[in-house]
C-alpha cells in the first residue's frame, strides 16, 4: 500500500465467534421482515428520523470517497402531488405498450399498475440522485467513479436504516425519471437514480405472496 494520510482504526468492535453467529442470525431475522408494500398510512414521521437514516446512507463505501449522491427528502403535499402526476403519466405509457409481454407477465403476480396513490399517501418520498461529476467551489468539475455501484450501495444502506427504524419502504423507478430532476430542482450533473416511498403501512397493507418466495441459500451461494 502506498503512503497516505491515515488515522488509527479505533471504533471497530470485535465479538466472540459465538456472539458473531448470534448477531448474524438476529440480523437475518430482522431484515427478512422488510417488505416492499404499496399501501401506506398518512401518519407523520419525524423529519429527524429521516435525516438520521440519510446520514447512515452517507457512510456507504464509494469510489475514491467522492460520495456521488444527493438525497431529496419530500414531505410537501404539493410536491408529492406533482411527482405522482408525472410518474403516472410515464407508468401509463409503460403499461399501455412500452413494456413487452414478458415484462408485464413478470409483474402480474405483484399486482402493479399505473395507479400510484402511495406517492401522495406516504408521509415521505426520498428522491435519490447520482452525480456523474462534482462541481467544486472554484467551478472545476471532478469526475466521479463507480457512480452506480456507489449510489446503489448507499440506497441499500438507506433502506436498511429505515427498516431498522421501524418504517416500511417501496423502491419506485418510473422510466424515464428526468421529471424528478426538474421537480426537485437538481443540477445538470445529477441523474435521478431511485424514488423511495417511506412511512408506516396502512391498516390494510398486504405483501404479494409471490414476493415472499426467496431463492434458497443453495441457489444464491457458492463456496470455493
Amino acid at each position: 500500500m502506498q503512503h497516505h494520510d491515515a488515522c488509527p482504526l479505533n471504533d471497530f468492535i470485535e465479538y466472540e465467534p459465538k456472539i458473531m453467529l448470534e448477531r448474524s442470525a438476529q440480523f437475518y431475522e430482522q431484515i427478512k421482515r422488510r417488505h416492499s408494500i404499496r399501501q401506506f398510512s398518512s401518519r407523520s414521521v419525524d423529519q429527524q428520523i429521516i435525516e438520521n437514516c440519510i446520514k447512515a446512507a452517507g457512510t456507504a463505501p464509494n469510489g475514491a470517497n467522492h460520495q456521488p449522491w444527493h438525497f431529496v427528502a419530500i414531505s410537501s403535499p404539493d410536491v408529492k402531488q406533482q411527482i405522482r402526476q408525472q410518474a403516472e403519466i410515464h407508468e401509463q405509457g409503460f403499461y399501455a405498450g412500452r413494456a413487452n409481454e414478458e415484462w408485464l407477465d413478470a409483474l402480474a403476480p405483484l399486482g402493479t399498475d399505473a395507479d400510484k396513490p402511495f406517492l401522495e399517501h406516504a408521509p415521505w418520498l426520498i428522491a435519490i440522485f447520482s452525480q456523474k461529476n462534482s462541481v467544486e467551489e472554484n467551478g472545476h468539475k471532478q469526475s466521479n467513479y463507480y457512480v452506480h455501484e456507489s449510489v446503489g450501495i448507499a440506497s441499500g444502506f438507506l433502506i436498511n436504516a429505515l427498516h431498522h427504524s421501524g418504517l416500511v419502504t417501496l423502491t419506485h423507478t418510473p422510466k424515464p425519471m428526468s421529471f424528478l430532476s426538474k421537480i426537485c430542482q437538481r443540477p445538470d450533473n445529477e441523474r435521478a437514480f431511485m424514488l423511495l416511498v417511506v412511512g408506516y403501512p396502512a391498516d390494510n397493507a398486504t405483501v404479494p405472496t409471490h414476493a415472499l418466495n426467496k431463492k434458497p441459500l443453495t441457489e444464491i451461494l457458492s463456496v470455493l
